[in-house]
């Protein structure tokens, strides 16, 4: 019987990552099968998805208690799924809310369970450790300082690298659009990118903001065009909706799916928080981070969080080189730091060649291509390890 693993993975970004490590395991070992919850790009690479998850991706209890039903649902489905007895391995892939679940009817079948982007518990909810060792059996970390946080842990973790870098080397960057940027800035005009997210919740919450730091931005350099780069079709079109008839004459560009070219044509950035700060570190290309909560989620983080910084390229780096700002309650103050700290790289070219600089050797030493390479060797390694030792206790 051909082995099979079942994957979990709820986020859009989990989804793309998930189905390269698919399509690295299929390369190494054509029979494996797959199975699992995640979206239509594990779909493309061969996974039978038996639900699609990321059509579930929330944040915070107002967006998850509505939907808790279904993830009940959801996840006594994968219980069937595993008392078939047909599962060799489970590969959760972040959204650890729901993957916890999982992972636990995974481990009540005796079934090996490997979490791929694990849970960030060395930013928040660091004693939450105790399930990794009750229901996780090995972890591949995409940061060395998260390697290095579960080891010392006790948790049996390899370093493999990120996967967001290898979509970086080997996603084509569609040239008719970069040629669109190049004859916008033969013309005199600089780029800078707009990232207004990727879940519905965060384009809503960071968008007006945004929106508004670029009303501000675009008085003070009239050589600025804006480039949106919206991840769905909906969210481009609210985004487009929010514009006031004044609005109507801001430099503004808005583009769906074309988020790569933007960030490489770029000189800076304004984006929301997220792991797409690593394309930005990847691609050199500075950027002002802006992330807006709402008091009670900010008085929780400031007891619960317990790193310095929300951006990964900072906490790499071990310093700031992505100005960062939290908004809740009013949100002028933070869109006056974001103004400024967006004028200064706009105004100041001194400061933003150092920011490339330190992003290019950043880059270097961090951004090596492929995690979805080494994720697989390892899983194929573990796989191979248990079942001799299951072979060896049968005999």
């Amino acid at each position: 019987m051909n082995r099979s693993i079942f994957f979990s993975a709820g986020e859009p970004s989990g989804d793309k990552h998930a189905a390269r490590l698919i399509e690295a395991l299929r390369e190494r070992d054509p029979k494996l099968q797959f199975r699992g919850f995640g979206g239509s790009e594990m779909q493309q690479a061969g996974c039978q998805t038996d639900f699609e998850l990321t059509q579930l991706a929330v944040m915070g209890i107002v967006e998850v208690a509505p939907k808790v039903a279904e993830f009940y649902r959801v996840a006594q489905q994968a219980k069937q799924i595993f008392a078939e007895g047909e599962t060799d391995g489970v590969v959760l892939v972040d959204f650890p809310g729901f993957n916890w679940h999982v992972a636990k009817r995974a481990k009540a079948c005796g079934i090996p369970v490997y979490y791929y982007l694990p849970p960030q518990l060395w930013a928040w909810a660091p004693w939450r450790i105790r399930k990794v060792r009750k229901y996780v059996d090995k972890v591949l970390c995409v940061l060395p300082f998260e390697y290095q946080w579960y080891r010392d842990r006790g948790i049996d973790a390899e370093y493999v690298g990120h996967p967001f870098f290898d979509a970086v080397a080997k996603q084509p960057l569609d040239k008719t659009t970069l040629d669109r940027f190049d004859e916008i800035k033969r013309s005199g005009k600089r780029l800078v990118a707009v990232l207004p997210g990727s879940r519905r919740s965060e384009v809503t919450n960071n968008w007006p903001l945004q929106l508004e730091a670029i009303r501000r931005l675009a008085k003070r350099h009239p050589d600025v065009r804006f480039q949106v780069a919206c991840f769905r079709d909906r969210q481009c079109l609210w985004c487009r909706e929010q514009l006031t008839a004044e609005d109507q004459s801001l430099p503004l560009d808005f583009f769906v799916g074309k988020t790569s070219e933007i960030v490489e044509a770029a000189e800076s950035a304004i984006m929301v928080s997220g792991s797409v700060s690593l394309e930005l570190m990847a691609r050199s290309t500075p950027a002002v981070v802006l992330y807006r909560v709402g008091r009670t989620i900010k008085w929780l983080a400031s007891v619960l969080v317990s790193t310095k910084s929300m951006t990964l390229p900072n906490l790499i780096a071990e310093k700031t080189l992505f100005p960062e700002f939290v908004s809740a309650g009013d949100p002028e103050p933070v869109i006056g730091e974001v103004v400024a700290a967006a004028d200064r790289m706009l105004s100041e070219p001194e400061y933003l060649a150092d920011l490339q600089q330190q992003l290019q050797t950043l880059r270097s030493k961090y951004a090596v291509p492929g995690a979805s390479e080494r994720a697989a060797d390892q899983l194929i390694q573990w796989m191979g390890e248990r079942r001799s030792s299951a072979l060896r206790r049968a005999a």
